[in-house]
């Protein structure tokens, strides 16, 4: 539990991990400052112009009194610095989850999330705060095609840089940079860091906007009685509005097989769990895996067509991640500090029932 009074910061508050952190922190009567992005702050009014930023946060038990929102851009650091002054402890959740290829990956995705964790981190050094969860992912794991087959992939192994360059992976490529800056500046500036590693992230969402492990669900699902219907499919993906055409929706959609991304499912509450876990136990040390198993992208989506037969789920091949071993304990370092993970079955039932309940699907 909380000690009384005591102030955290969860960057990236009002994405869909970090709503669930918010609400869970607020359960454990922790105070926090929430950062949101790209809005217009009324200092005078302390209001937040963009309520569907913000508005989920607010609604939350324990927000009245003890929820702060902050804006920020993690290339300017006096902004973060504000957010963070009193703050025991930080949680960095905020950085750019783009999956799908982009035009200008330093500007979209290596900047903010390699420049914007040392900002952060350089932050926390100078407001006092005494240990910093980072956000890491799995893609920082895998993918390593060099890995020893017989070897399960675990918190001892990297992504390969050069391999992820090749493949123009660059979403993995900036959670690996991000992570290995962050243990550098642990190192050199003596700042108490930890990090989770969680997986394709999903269940029920709190916030308006969908993560991209959801928008990957959202494919599967409805991909193909989009097309039948010759229909235009909208999500809502860091707080904007996308459009996917029918031809986008073929080439992206359903039958892909992340065979370089995925390594296992985990729900939002676990991994909200997982940060409260590593941050409140101080012998919890170094990379943490969060996964409810490491698994095959093929084992996730032949449950979610056993489960939701009235969708046309596409067949894949049920080995769809090379040299990848199926393990139940790979989060073992996150079991040995008591964390009970939710089973894929109920991940994919409660997250599924959200996008129905949301309108993300029909």
């Amino acid at each position: 539990m909380a000690k009384e009074g005591e102030v955290v910061c969860v960057t990236g508050g009002s994405g869909c991990i970090g709503s669930w952190l918010v609400r869970e922190l607020l359960d454990r009567g922790y105070t926090v400052h929430a950062t949101v992005q790209d809005l217009s702050y009324f200092s005078i009014c302390n209001l937040l112009q963009d309520e569907s930023e913000t508005k989920h946060l607010e609604s939350l038990e324990g927000a009245e009194m003890r929820l702060r929102l902050f804006q920020i851009e993690l290339l300017d650091y006096a902004s973060i610095l504000r957010a963070l002054t009193g703050c025991a402890g930080v949680f960095h959740l905020a950085s750019p989850n783009i999956i799908d290829q982009v035009p200008d990956p330093e500007k979209q995705l290596l900047d903010p999330a390699i420049k914007g964790t040392i900002n952060v981190l350089t932050a926390a050094k100078e407001a006092g705060v005494s240990r910093v969860v980072v956000t890491s992912s799995n893609t920082s794991i895998t993918p390593n095609p060099n890995w020893p087959a017989d070897v399960v992939k675990a918190e001892d192994c990297w992504s390969d840089i050069e391999y992820c360059k090749r493949k123009e992976l660059w979403y993995p490529i900036s959670k690996n940079l991000a992570e290995k800056a962050a243990w550098d500046f642990s190192k050199e500036k003596g700042l108490d860091v930890v990090v989770v590693n969680p997986g394709a992230v999903m269940g029920p969402v709190i916030p308006p906007r969908l993560t991209a492990s959801m928008v990957m669900l959202v494919r599967l699902l409805q991909v193909v009685s989009s097309l039948e219907k010759g229909a235009v499919f909208i999500v809502c993906s860091r707080g904007a509005v996308i459009c996917y055409s029918r031809h986008l929706l073929a080439t992206a959609g359903c039958t892909e097989t992340y065979e370089d991304i995925y390594m296992g499912s985990v729900h939002f509450k676990d991994v909200a769990l997982a940060h409260i876990l590593v941050y409140e136990n101080k012998s919890a040390t170094g990379r943490h895996l969060c996964v409810e198993a490491i698994s095959h992208y093929g084992d996730f989506v032949e449950k979610v067509a056993e489960l939701y037969p009235e969708y046309k789920v596409p067949r894949l091949p049920k080995d769809t991640q090379p040299g990848l071993l199926r393990v139940k304990d790979g989060s073992k370092k996150l079991m040995d500090l008591g964390l009970q993970f939710i089973p894929m079955e109920q991940i994919i039932k409660e997250a599924v029932e959200s996008l129905k309940s949301k309108g993300f699907i029909s």
